[in-house]
Parts: structure tokens; sequence; C-alpha cells
């Protein structure tokens, strides 16, 4: 196979509104497809953020069914160049900040909660995973 990234990543949220409100409104992720009660899609650059609600995934049957529970955890990636200022635009929103890291190579990345608290990452498009 040659894979070239992974193109959707999922979150199960029990309150598609309140994801709907923080993704799209807070974020300004394009939204892509919002069914109340079953699943909310979000462009994230080429890539699509899939919130379901994990009660109406459990009983699908096609697609195959999928859900999940507990924090989960994925990165949103930006230009180097617009690290800190996507920093200082999440703290002038309100979002807390709730860890900053410094990788072995110099690079920085931050980490704050969704209002699930789901933990989100920024990372910037170099030094993090050369």
């Amino acid at each position: 196979m040659n894979i070239l990234k992974i193109k959707e990543t999922s979150l199960y949220v029990k309150d598609l509104a309140l994801a709907k409100s923080f993704y799209e409104g807070t974020l300004g992720l394009p939204l892509l497809s919002y069914v109340p009660g079953k699943h909310l899609f979000l462009r994230a650059g080429s890539s699509v953020l899939l919130c379901f609600n994990p009660e109406d995934s459990r009983l699908k049957e096609s697609p195959p069914p999928h859900f999940g529970g507990g924090l989960q955890h994925f990165a949103f990636e930006v230009p180097a160049l617009e690290y800190q200022a996507t920093k200082l635009e999440m703290e002038r929103k309100g979002i807390i900040i709730i860890d900053v890291l410094q990788w072995e190579s110099g690079s920085e990345s931050f980490y704050f909660n969704d209002p699930e608290g789901n933990v989100l990452e920024v990372v910037p498009d170099t030094g993090i995973w050369d």
C-alpha cells in the first residue's frame, strides 16, 4: 500500500450540538454535514473530522458499527510560521492551554480540551515527526 495520510479522524461525542458550536463556531472548521443525534462532519485542511454519537454508531450495519468512549486525542497541524499566532488566537478565544511541550527536535506543541474533555493538540508542520 502507498498510504498518503490519514483522511478521516473520528471522535465519539455525546453532545453533537456543543461539538458543532466548538469546532465550527470557535475553531472555524468548515461544516460538511450535521445530522442531530447522529453525526457532525467537518473539514480540517485536506482531512475530515468525523464526530459521531457513539450510541447511534453502535447500531449501524453499514458502514460497520464503530464507537468509542473515554478521552480521545488528535493533533491539528498548522504551518510552522503560523504556530505562535495560532496559539495566541486560541488564548484570545478563551481556550485554555493545558500543556505545552518542547520536543527533542526543538519544536513545540500545545494541548487544549474540547467541550467533552477530548485532548486536542496543535503542532507545527515541521519538527515534530521529521
